[in-house]
């Protein structure tokens, strides 16, 4: 069963009273429970896709579906690069703060908030603020919040892309996790392809602007993996090498459009 069917999506901005296209004829089918990352040049128009379907933005052509199988549930959260946590509250409080504006149990309220601040390790420091946390702790308040309000699809837009590389690998250890136990379907946009060939089950990759995508590539390798299993692996090594050459081409191919 496909969760999100996306059919010949368009989209146009207008600049300086002209029309720029930023995602050309976008047709994917994500399948319940699928993770797939979007991996493509700056300014391809992954994140303009991501706020489309969190419903930030329209399309200009094109049909969008998302099976919503749980009326309960809201259909999509979403994570950003840079920290949406709510300053003046606590850590509990932000991690609960979409339950409770859902008028959700309070039982219930406490039990997904206890649970996801335990499975992000942030169960000690329930009571600090977002000024007292580092940004690594931060995007895991996120990342709990997400999961804990129960979406239907999360959709993570370079979450980890701030981070140092001990913490991004730890955070991405978590959301695995995480993901592993809830099922949830996920779209996450990325720059690294280390990062996408250790997540995902699918990356989808885009051109240059006007985004399309170019190729959906299956990554193979068993779960649970890591990223020394990633790396170590002639066939992952090979995929890694031809995207490396897809995003060299299709930066080289924007630089020589603009000049």
């Amino acid at each position: 069963m496909f969760k999100i069917q996306i059919r010949q999506l368009e989209k146009q901005f207008v600049k300086q009273h002209q029309y720029v296209d930023v995602l050309e004829n976008i047709s994917i089918d994500i399948k319940k429970g699928e993770f797939v990352c979007l991996l493509g040049p700056s300014g391809c128009g992954k994140t303009t896709l991501l706020r489309i379907l969190a419903g930030l933005e329209k399309p200009s052509l094109g049909d969008i579906s998302i099976q919503h199988e749980n009326k309960q549930n809201p259909l999509q959260s979403m994570v950003f690069q840079e920290s949406g946590v709510i300053p003046w509250m606590t850590v509990e409080e932000n991690v609960s703060f979409g339950l409770k504006m859902r008028h959700m149990p309070t039982d219930y309220i406490h039990e997904q908030t206890n649970h996801y601040l335990e499975k992000v390790g942030l169960r000690r420091f329930r009571k600090l603020y977002p000024k007292e946390l580092s940004g690594g702790m931060k995007q895991r308040v996120s990342i709990a919040r997400a999961f804990a309000n129960n979406p239907e699809i999360l959709l993570m837009d370079e979450p980890f892309a701030a981070l140092d590389e001990q913490n991004k690998f730890i955070l991405q250890e978590e959301l695995l996790s995480i993901w592993q136990e809830t099922e949830k379907t996920v779209l996450f946009i990325t720059h690294s392809i280390d990062e996408a060939l250790l997540l995902s089950d699918r990356i989808l990759l885009m051109s240059a602007q006007p985004g399309k995508i170019i190729e959906d590539l299956p990554i193979q390798m068993q779960r649970p993996r890591s990223i020394e299993q990633v790396r170590a692996s002639e066939d992952m090594t090979n995929t890694f090498l031809n995207i490396w050459e897809h995003l060299h081409r299709e930066v080289k191919h924007a630089r020589s459009a603009n000049h």
